[in-house]
C-alpha cells in the first residue's frame, strides 16, 4: 500500500464529475484494489469513502505522514456473529474520527462446516483492527469500551455482546497490511509445498498400480500356459556348529614344540 494511495488525504477531480457512470465504477473497483494489500479480503475492508487520488507534492506528503503518526489502532479480539465491517465502523465512528477498518474472515473449513450444520450462510469475521485519527482517541476508547456490552436500543441483535479490545501502541495501519501479505504468503508457500507432495504421492501410487498390472498380466500368460509361478526360496548358508570345547572367535595358534636334541645343541653352545 503506498502513501499515495491510502489514508484520507484523497481529493475528488472536478473533471471527473461529467464522465459516465462506468468509469467511476472501475476508478472504485482500482482504489478498493489499492487500498488492500495481498491476503486482505475485500469483504472485511471498509476504508474512508472512496475518492480520485491526485499526486501528492512534499508538503501535503509530509502533513499525510504527521497524520499516520497521529493515528492509533485497536484491536478487536472477537467479532459478533454477523457483524459486518460497515456495522463497525458505525459503532466506533460514534466516539472518533475513524480511518479504516478491516475485519478478518473466518478460515475455510469453519466456514464450510458452519454453513453445512447450520442456517447461516454469510460470512462470519473473528477479528479487526480499527484506526482511529487521533492516538489518545483510540487509547481511551480502548479503555472505555474493553469488556463491556455493546448495548443499543432494546432488542437490538447485539446489544448483549461485549467487546473485547485492546490499544496497540506504536502500531501502525502499514504494519497490518505487511502482517496480512505474510500470512498470506506463508499460506500459498505451504499449499503449494502440500500440493507437490501429493502430486509425487500420486506419480508413486500409478507408477505402483501399473506395475502390479503388468506383473498380472505376466502371471495370467504363465497360467494359460500351464505353467505355474513359482517364488525361489533363497539359499541358506550352512551354519557350522564349533567344536566342543571351543567357542567361536577363541581359536589361538598352536605353539611349537622344542624337540629333546634341539634344546641339548643350544645349551651346549651358550656354554
Amino acid at each position: 500500500m503506498s502513501d499515495s494511495e491510502a489514508g484520507p488525504s484523497r481529493v475528488r477531480n472536478s473533471s471527473d464529475v461529467e464522465e459516465p457512470e462506468h468509469s467511476h465504477e472501475g476508478e472504485e473497483n482500482s482504489l478498493e484494489r489499492g487500498e488492500l494489500a495481498d491476503g486482505m479480503d475485500p469483504e472485511g475492508f471498509a476504508g474512508p469513502s472512496e475518492k480520485v487520488v491526485k499526486p501528492l507534492t512534499r508538503e501535503a506528503l509530509a502533513a499525510f505522514k504527521a497524520m499516520q503518526d497521529r493515528a492509533g489502532v485497536i484491536y478487536i479480539s472477537r467479532i459478533p456473529p454477523g457483524m459486518r465491517p460497515t456495522k463497525v465502523r458505525h459503532l466506533m465512528s460514534a466516539y472518533g474520527e475513524i480511518g479504516r477498518v478491516y475485519l478478518q474472515q473466518e478460515d475455510a473449513k469453519r466456514a464450510y462446516l458452519r454453513r453445512k450444520y447450520t442456517s447461516t450462510k454469510k460470512a462470519h469475521f473473528t477479528e479487526g483492527w480499527v484506526e482511529f485519527k487521533d492516538k489518545k482517541i483510540a487509547r481511551s476508547v480502548a479503555e472505555m469500551l474493553n469488556a463491556q456490552p455493546i448495548g443499543g436500543k432494546k432488542g437490538t441483535r447485539w446489544r448483549d455482546d461485549v467487546w473485547t479490545m485492546k490499544y496497540l501502541p506504536k502500531f501502525k495501519w502499514n504494519m497490518l497490511t505487511e502482517q496480512v501479505a505474510h500470512e498470506a504468503a506463508i499460506h500459498t508457500a505451504k499449499l503449494r509445498v502440500e500440493l507437490s507432495q501429493s502430486r509425487s504421492e500420486q506419480q508413486d501410487y500409478l507408477k505402483n498400480v501399473e506395475l502390479a498390472r503388468v506383473l498380472e498380466k505376466r502371471a495370467e500368460k504363465k497360467r494359460e500356459k500351464g505353467e505355474e509361478l513359482q517364488l525361489k526360496p533363497l539359499k541358506e548358508r550352512p551354519y557350522k556348529r564349533p567344536a566342543e570345547g571351543k567357542e567361536e572367535g577363541s581359536e589361538r595358534p598352536k605353539k611349537k614344540k622344542i624337540s629333546d636334541g634341539e634344546l641339548n645343541t643350544v645349551l651346549s653352545s651358550v656354554f
